[in-house]
């Protein structure tokens, strides 16, 4: 089956040019997100127009919302809860000590409160990364073997979770305990040579998923059975994940990589972008932490 291109053209909300924006999440009111290389945590209104940003802990990789308006962010060296009032970080949790060279990357929370996130090679090289649990505060690594960790992801009836390794450009899917194992580890989608990398992804009501495409210039939408049904083309290369307020989709996307000709091509690389769907997104959930 061949995929149709949506006829829809994400709008640029926020031009706000972030090396390596990531980890996007509807919650309160407006989209977070993080710029990992710049050390930056952003939110941004849209119905104000206004954004607004903090310095963060080093390299901030994701962002997952806690109960009191506090977040759990991941970081080079392991878990902070940040707190936007003050701007405050305060160390939660280490990850890897015996590992300095990775950095945490994205994340994302089952319907159980429970956080999965990954790590990285910071240097994207070596397979030293891993997929990580965290419930309450017991953390323990449920996978390994990956240079680059991306998309932690969950099906409606979070039965399903879904991981990517981002340079084999595979995206596999797990069966999903209700005591949060994982097993059944299977490739749910393939991304072919020239289409770019799978980066972030999300997984909609009808448990469909989502992933951005880096050097892609695009989001692709795939069915619960690993079929693509749609790509939605971006303005700028580099697409790095979505996430929904209903049928309202933001995406973050990255100059990261791109050299000074390609900048002045895509001056809106780095931008928050929005665009419409016709079937919504699953709500953000909390940590299940305290």
């Amino acid at each position: 089956m061949k995929a149709a291109s949506q006829s829809v053209t994400p709008d640029c909300i926020w031009p706000v040019a972030a090396e390596l924006g990531e980890g996007p999440l509807w919650w309160n009111g407006v989209i977070w997100f993080v710029d990992i290389k710049q050390d930056r945590i952003h939110c941004f209104d849209p119905v104000r127009g206004t954004g607004k940003s903090w310095n963060a802990a080093t390299a901030p990789g994701f962002l997952a919302p806690l109960k009191g308006g506090k977040f759990i962010v991941g970081t080079k060296t392991g878990l902070h809860i940040f707190a936007p009032d003050t701007g405050h970080f305060a160390p939660l949790t280490v990850v890897e000590p015996d590992r300095p060279g990775n950095r945490l990357n994205d994340g994302a929370v089952d319907a159980s409160g429970r956080l999965w996130f990954g790590s990285m090679d910071d240097a994207e090289r070596d397979p030293t990364g891993r997929l990580f649990c965290f419930d309450r505060k017991d953390l323990k690594a449920m996978d390994a073997g990956y240079v680059i960790t991306n998309g932690p992801a969950f099906s409606p009836d979070g039965r399903i979770l879904y991981h990517t390794d981002t340079l084999a450009k595979i995206i596999y899917a797990f069966d999903l305990k209700n005591d949060g194992a994982i097993s059944a580890k299977r490739i749910f989608a393939r991304i072919e040579d020239g289409a770019g990398y799978p980066d972030g992804s999300v997984v909609d009501m009808e448990g469909c998923l989502w992933a951005g495409l880096f050097g892609g210039w695009a989001a692709r939408r795939y069915s619960p059975k690993g079929e693509l049904l749609n790509i939605v083309r971006f303005p700028v290369s580099n697409v790095t994940k979505l996430a929904f307020d209903g049928t309202t989709v933001y995406a973050t996307t990255a100059w990261k990589g791109l050299d000074a000709a390609a900048r002045e091509v895509q001056p809106l690389a780095g931008g928050l972008f929005r665009f419409e769907v016709e079937t919504p997104g699953q709500a953000q959930r909390e940590v299940n932490y305290g």
